[in-house]
């Protein structure tokens, strides 16, 4: 089977390796925006050949998306209008928008929207990673508007990544990835951003940076061309969750400015409930 990876980044670099290690892809092909990442690409034998957008798609028989959501929601109708049977699948990090933009293109069902529940903090070709995704979930959303061999045939890529596989609508699975991913990220952008307004001496950060500190900071230095369009494009959702993010810190600063050390440990055992989930 011949793949594009459209764009030969973290994600679909990754995606790539595993492909072609596993035997799934014959052929793969990159197209990217950046000519760097694709001599990168090449010379770290993540894709075989790089075409324009045009050829890459018309040889292949499977598209992954795997740029920035903006980017992304640009390509999807162009790739659309190109194909004939070919399948095309993304991996942002939100749904509803990207699904609402083909929604009434007459070739919708070779699109399968997806969102791998996986990635680091490092970006471009020389961040991919093979075998990244084994054990992890991924999200197929909106399986019921794509055509049933195009699903089937999303199920198998990533079920060849040793994912495990979850089913959402589009709109349900951004409110609860801006819950459990993105509230994630905009915590550690604005920690790493007090630290940094505070903390002056560069050397101590360096030298008192514990494990905590540094597992907490560690998301603020994924690539902010890619995180920009994720939380705007889910403002709603990711406002929701950090209004109720802020009324728990708000808390927390309560119990130290009145002195009340049975209120704080309230809130850290009530916190501690998380392990019945994440064990």
């Amino acid at each position: 089977m011949i793949v594009t990876i459209i764009g030969t980044g973290l994600i679909g670099g990754s995606m790539a390796l595993t492909l072609k290690e596993k035997g799934f892809a014959t052929k793969v092909i990159g197209v990217d925006a950046s000519e760097q990442h694709l001599s990168q690409a090449l010379a770290l034998g993540i894709i075989d050949e790089a075409h324009s957008l045009q050829n890459a798609v018309t040889q292949s028989d499977l598209i992954i998306i795997a740029t920035p959501i903006n980017a992304a929601e640009n390509l999807l109708p162009q790739i659309l209008d190109i194909a004939t049977s070919q399948v095309v699948m993304d991996v942002g990090s939100t749904k509803n928008n990207i699904c609402m933009i083909v929604e009434a293109h007459p070739k919708r069902g070779r699109f399968v929207a997806t969102h791998p529940m996986w990635g680091t903090e490092y970006s471009g070709p020389e961040a991919a990673v093979n075998n990244a995704f084994t054990d992890k979930a991924t999200v197929i959303c909106s399986k019921e508007a794509s055509d049933p061999d195009a699903a089937a045939l999303v199920e198998q890529v990533y079920q060849t990544l040793g994912m495990h596989l979850l089913y959402m609508e589009a709109a349900a699975h951004d409110v609860h990835v801006a819950y459990i991913s993105h509230i994630s990220h905009i915590t550690s952008f604005a920690l790493a951003n007090t630290v940094l307004e505070k903390e002056r001496e560069e050397d101590a950060i360096f030298e008192l940076a514990s494990g905590g500190f540094e597992s907490t900071v560690r998301l603020a230095k994924s690539n902010p061309s890619m995180w920009v369009p994720i939380l705007m494009q889910n403002k709603e959702n990711v406002l929701d969750v950090l209004n109720e993010h802020i009324s728990q810190l708000r808390k927390f600063k309560a119990s130290l400015e009145k002195e009340d050390p049975d209120y704080l440990l309230e809130l850290i055992e009530k916190a501690n409930g998380i392990k019945r989930i994440l064990k």
